[in-house]
């Protein structure tokens, strides 16, 4: 019956990393702003949630793995360690469709989002990324839901003095990962 039981979780876990692995890594890129920490923070994060999946799968657990990413990121933005310095390097395969005018986009878009705090970058993150309500990033974050609307605020208003973001970003052109454009 137990061996039935861990069978059955395991079929749940993996089928939940299929289902929501590229959206939370997508999500620990845009907090980080490096697809190779963002995998290496997504992957420490479903260890952290393996073995308590059978309370985990009963309740939420997008949003239980969601706010261990984002601890994460916070807890390793504090310790200022592992810091790597990216190399240019060349890439692994040589992709078939010009991909240049989305890259230079999309890496607007994290040069912006890095300027931010830490704590301004995960509002805006999971306010038009993961689309949350205010009530719920101050839940998830542990703050009043005024600081989470402040500091929203003072984030947009950030972005908004770059001027290299200036028409740029146009939902037409909008930039995969990023599922809405950062609305006033």
């Amino acid at each position: 019956m137990e061996r039935e039981q861990r069978l059955r979780l395991d079929e749940d876990f993996t089928a939940f990393v299929t289902t929501k692995g590229r959206q939370l890594v997508r999500l620990a890129e845009l907090l980080t702003g490096d697809p190779h920490r963002a995998d290496d923070l997504v992957q420490s994060a479903l260890e952290r949630a393996y073995p308590r999946w059978h309370r985990i799968a009963k309740d939420d657990p997008t949003a239980y793995v969601r706010r261990i990413v984002v601890n994460q990121h916070r807890d390793w933005w504090r310790r200022l360690r592992n810091r790597e310095v990216p190399t240019d390097a060349a890439p692994d395969r040589v992709d078939p469709v010009d991909q240049v005018d989305r890259y230079a986009q999309r890496a607007l878009v994290l040069g912006a989002l890095a300027r931010l705090t830490v704590r301004e970058r995960t509002v805006v993150v999971l306010r038009y990324y993961e689309d949350l309500s205010e009530a719920r990033i101050a839940a998830e974050l542990h703050i009043a839901p005024g600081t989470v609307k402040s500091t929203l605020s003072r984030a947009l208003a950030k972005l908004r003095t770059f001027p290299e973001l200036a028409g740029r970003l146009s939902p037409e052109r909008a930039v995969p990962p990023v599922k809405s454009e950062v609305r006033s």
